[in-house]
């Protein structure tokens, strides 16, 4: 019996947006897919001595991981990713990510670093698949169609399952079966009521900075047990926040941060938070004006902000002390307009 070829896919950067996608695929032609382990201090500071010093922090636990599927895998999944939306594009350090593994200085396995562009090109996605399809040897055009509309069908079921609240990794799990999809109109993580009204907080960024807990310091979580509704990006309908790519004079060159910010413009229209918290990478030049954008349209709209900068040396306390502070600014605010 043939061996099956195993496919590594860093548990980082694009994962928490395309996993399904990704994973879906190949294991329908007949890989085995295999995910590096959850982010710890290991990874870390591996992907830190690997990267070049200006990289923030995403792209150094990205590098991290790679170095965890050396010698557990065949390939490792590396897509350059261009343009997810035909659009914007992705940051440049996304552009070149493949060229700074294969060229970091340690010897890994075959990349497949695939060209991800839906920019100009009429079925970009299906040449993407195609591509990868023969990036492991496997030619046959009707299981390359088949792989690709299971893949497609379990992405979109994982988009609607974020849309319900779930976190990426609880829609993963219920996507492969190991736990039970939410009954409709409920929500996986329900905030511990500290009192009658919860404050409801936004909670913005991009997906691999917020859902990678050792990162991001559990915010997410921190926030859940400080009794706060957590809103995300990932929550509000695509089509809702692409009304305020008309709003600005002018949209970001780039995919994630026109959906962060064009989510803060939805929820300030809207008007059911009570503040928003951006979390940003040090040494993020496109983050640098999203942060900016929304610490202004927020400022207009007196809508309270805090920006939560995380690097390799944020600490779970610091951020446990700027989130309660945060909070209770904001209990304090709703007690005043309440006595007022």
């Amino acid at each position: 019996m043939q061996r099956r070829i195993k496919v590594g896919i860093p548990r980082a950067l694009s994962y928490y947006t395309f996993f399904p996608l990704w994973s879906v695929f190949l294991e329908k032609l007949g890989a085995e897919v295999v995910v590096s382990k959850n982010t710890n201090r290991r990874i870390l500071e591996d992907g830190i001595r690997e990267t070049v010093n200006d990289a923030c922090i995403p792209i150094k636990v990205f590098q991290g991981h790679v170095l965890d599927l050396i010698g557990k895998v065949d390939y490792i999944f590396v897509p350059r990713m261009i343009s997810a939306d035909g659009k914007a594009t992705f940051c440049p350090k996304f552009l070149g990510l493949p060229d700074m593994v294969r060229y970091s200085g340690t010897s890994v396995p075959t990349l497949i670093d695939v060209r991800y562009n839906r920019k100009g090109l009429p079925g970009g996605l299906f040449r993407f698949f195609r591509s990868v399809a023969s990036a492991i040897g496997v030619k046959n055009p009707l299981a390359r169609a088949y792989a690709a509309a299971c893949a497609i069908q379990k992405q979109k079921k994982y988009q609607k399952l974020l849309l319900k609240g779930l976190k990426p990794v609880e829609a993963f799990e219920v996507i492969q079966g190991s736990k039970k999809e939410p009954a409709r109109g409920k929500k996986a993580d329900k905030p511990v009521p500290s009192s009658p009204a919860r404050a409801k907080v936004a909670l913005l960024g991009y997906p691999y900075a917020l859902y990678d807990p050792f990162i991001s310091a559990g915010m997410y979580s921190k926030l859940i047990k400080m009794g706060v509704e957590v809103v995300t990006f990932e929550q509000i309908p695509l089509r809702q926040m692409r009304r305020f790519s008309k709003v600005l004079p002018q949209n970001f060159f780039w995919y994630y941060s026109n959906q962060v910010c064009w989510a803060g413009l939805y929820l300030l229209e809207q008007k059911n938070i009570d503040g928003i918290i951006h979390v940003t990478a040090f040494g993020c030049g496109p983050d640098a004006m999203v942060d900016k954008t929304l610490e202004l349209e927020a400022k207009a709209a007196g809508m309270p902000f805090m920006s939560i900068t995380i690097d390799e040396h944020t600490g779970e306390g610091g951020v446990q002390t700027r989130l309660e502070a945060f909070v209770d600014m904001l209990w304090a605010k709703r007690h005043q307009y309440r006595v007022g």
